[in-house]
């Protein structure tokens, strides 16, 4: 790995992670009372929240159509470059659907912004959002997510799904990297 020295803290339990998951899909699944629906994961950060939503689901009764976008704004960097391209695009038909996007973290508002604007000139006939985590302080555009997991601080996390440069992802925690100089 060649990466400044750093660690990792433990922020975010995989137990806590794992309940607050099922509260969120109690949560959508009031929502859209039965609705048709398309879930469109954002990757490739909310992997794995998407496939603990996906499996609590099921004993809902729930059976969604899954698709999935690639977007891009972080690159190797720890912040946003501000710009997000698509890498890949939804195949599945968005016309007239409901659709629920999930992504990993809400932090600039960028990224979740193009793509609710992206989802609507699909056609989705309404777009709800879905966020593991949510960095307000660092909200550059104005947008809100309808369900979110967790608020946390402005740091730079890792973990159930989050990377560093493509490392730390199959962490089953959310953890803060701490630079060893910042020790």
């Amino acid at each position: 790995m060649n990466l400044p020295s750093h660690h990792i803290e433990e922020l975010i339990s995989a137990e806590h992670l794992h309940q607050r998951v099922d509260e969120i899909v109690k949560n959508i699944t009031q929502a859209l009372d039965d609705k048709p629906l398309v879930i469109v994961g954002v990757l490739r950060g909310s992997f794995m929240f998407l496939a603990d939503m996906v499996r609590e689901l099921h004993p809902r009764e729930f059976h969604p159509q899954i698709d999935f976008m690639t977007l891009q704004s972080y690159g190797k960097s720890t912040s946003s470059s501000g710009n997000v391209t698509i890498t890949k695009d939804v195949t599945v038909s968005l016309e007239g659907m409901t659709v629920l996007l999930v992504d990993d973290i809400l932090d600039s508002g960028r990224t979740l912004n193009f793509a609710v604007k992206h989802v609507k000139n699909k056609g989705a006939a309404k777009v709800l959002t879905c966020c593991l985590l949510d960095k307000p302080e660092r909200r550059v555009v104005d947008i809100a997510c309808d369900f979110i997991g967790f608020e946390i601080p402005d740091t730079f996390v890792v973990g159930y799904g989050l990377d560093y440069d493509s490392h730390y992802r199959e962490l089953p925690y959310i953890g803060k990297v701490v630079f060893d100089e910042e020790s």
